[in-house]
């Protein structure tokens, strides 16, 4: 929580505040995928431990609500496929669809904004 308020803080401070103004990130205020590759707009601070864009693919073993479990080949990772839903950018979300999942990284959880 002190890492947040402490980003949060020198966000307000760059004048980057309108991007992150509450606690509920936008991934579209900050950027756009293009081919695959992220590229900020220059409204948000830079990808950081706390915070980066990235792309997950595997095939989908669960869904739980919003959160979906992926097989890779040397792992299983569960995403937490919300920002998609809410912006209708989904598709099926079934048991053995392969995917890529676009969105970013915040603290250790995979949010998809996008899966194709």
């Amino acid at each position: 929580m002190k890492r947040l308020v402490l980003i949060l803080g020198l966000i307000a401070a760059f004048g980057l505040a309108p991007a992150l103004a509450d606690q509920t990130y936008m991934d579209t205020s900050c950027g756009t995928w293009v081919n695959d590759t992220w590229v900020p707009n220059g409204n948000c601070p830079p990808d950081n431990d706390h915070l980066r864009h990235d792309q997950v693919t595997g095939t989908i073993t669960s869904v739980s609500g919003h959160l979906v479990t992926l097989q890779q080949s040397n792992r299983s990772v569960v995403i937490n496929d919300q920002p998609a839903l809410d912006a209708k950018q989904t598709g099926k979300v079934a048991a053995g669809r392969m995917v890529v999942a676009y969105g970013y990284w915040l603290d250790g959880t995979f949010y998809a904004t996008a899966i194709y």
